[in-house]
């Protein structure tokens, strides 16, 4: 894809004016400031100059597309067939009436250049930047929250994630040190290729036999981690190799008669899926849990708009960023109120935000500890 340029002279079919009043919020913002904020030169350096390609989509089309999706909650498809159907969508991106989308494929490539670009918050924060210059957002109060961002990959069992891991530390061998790869291969003493996915085979109903496979499995990971110990790898391979060492010990424990089994407790930190390694079990509370992660909010009630945002693995209590979610507002004489549930009415986290100055903080006391 290559950069267009935004027809600048206007049609009578204008949304905008169409919509009047009834334009309201993040629409009303983009459609009054969207021009100014996203230039057609806005992602030019995610871009080197071509000809090829599909036809342009103007930047600002493209910036506004990706904020309302993320504001909606839709996916390409539908924030794409938004903008062919809605006129406020069509007045924010700057289009006339009955413009018609661009493809959804079109996303994808512009979130990957935007993530290895040197600022690919701009949207955030250019946005956020905007909102404040046009006084639609305030700097008197803060809301802060949190929100599960559930996994897209299953949670493995133990027993999936140790052969799991071996596999994964075997095909990244196998592309980047094949020498290696075959002295691992020749350790590993299971009847088990390690090539296909999946759990391995068992009599799942006999104890016994459940048994002697995780001890298998762990003495394969062993194995594995002794040839590779003092070897210096990089890349996929180092990472594949930090994986499995923590999956060998993160669930099972070797009894008195050194045969390992499935440990009965969950490990602290325990990674649930050698798929996406950094997704962990969380809880919004006693009797909500997931997997994944979790959003963590900043947010002004009177526009509604989102002044910060942190993603953490799900485990990570709500108040830890609680000091970078307010770091906008470090430097201002006068900090704004700060408003939040128990979460952030903790002894420790109401000290740190009376170190950083914020005095006026409105959080239901959290409950003293059980015995």
């Amino acid at each position: 894809m290559a950069l267009g340029r935004s027809k600048v002279q206007p049609r009578f079919e204008d949304p905008r004016t169409l919509l009047g009043q009834r334009l309201r919020g993040i629409y009303l913002l983009l459609a009054d400031h969207g021009g100014a904020m996203f230039a057609d030169d806005y992602f030019a350096d995610l871009y080197k100059a071509s000809r090829l390609g599909r036809p342009t989509v103007p930047a600002r089309t493209l910036a506004t597309v990706m904020i309302l999706q993320a504001h909606e909650g839709l996916s390409d498809q539908e924030a794409c067939d938004r903008l062919e159907r809605d006129l406020a969508w069509q007045a924010a991106a700057g289009l006339p009436t009955g413009a018609e989308s661009f493809h959804p494929t079109t996303l994808v490539g512009l979130r990957n250049r935007l993530r290895a670009s040197a600022r690919p918050r701009r949207l955030f924060e250019d946005t956020k930047a905007a909102a404040g210059e046009a006084g639609v957002m305030g700097n008197r109060v803060r809301v802060l929250d949190s929100t599960p961002i559930y996994d897209a990959v299953a949670t493995q069992d133990s027993v999936t994630q140790l052969r799991s891991a071996i596999r994964k530390l075997l095909r990244a061998l196998h592309r980047d040190y094949p020498l290696l790869a075959a002295k691992v291969r020749g350790v590993l003493v299971r009847d088990d290729d390690y090539a296909g996915p999946g759990k391995p085979a068992c009599d799942w109903d006999d104890p016994a036999a459940r048994e002697a496979l995780v001890d298998a499995l762990v003495r394969d990971c062993a194995a594995a981690l002794a040839v590779l110990d003092g070897e210096e790898l990089e890349g996929p391979a180092a990472d594949a190799v930090e994986l499995l060492a923590v999956v060998a010990g993160q669930d099972v424990e070797a009894g008195d008669d050194g045969v390992f089994r499935i440990a009965r407790r969950v490990a602290a930190d325990r990674v649930i899926s050698t798929v996406d390694v950094e997704a962990r079990h969380g809880h919004k509370s006693h009797d909500r849990r997931f997997d994944g992660y979790k959003a963590h909010l900043s947010v002004d009630p009177d526009s509604e708009l989102i002044d910060e945002v942190i993603v953490t693995a799900g485990n990570v209590h709500d108040s830890t960023p609680v000091v970078d979610l307010l770091v906008g507002h470090a430097d201002d004489e006068v900090k704004p109120t700060v408003m939040g549930d128990c979460a952030y009415g903790t002894a420790e986290t109401l000290a740190r935000l009376a170190d950083g100055g914020y005095d006026d903080v409105k959080a239901k006391v959290a409950p003293a500890p059980g015995p």
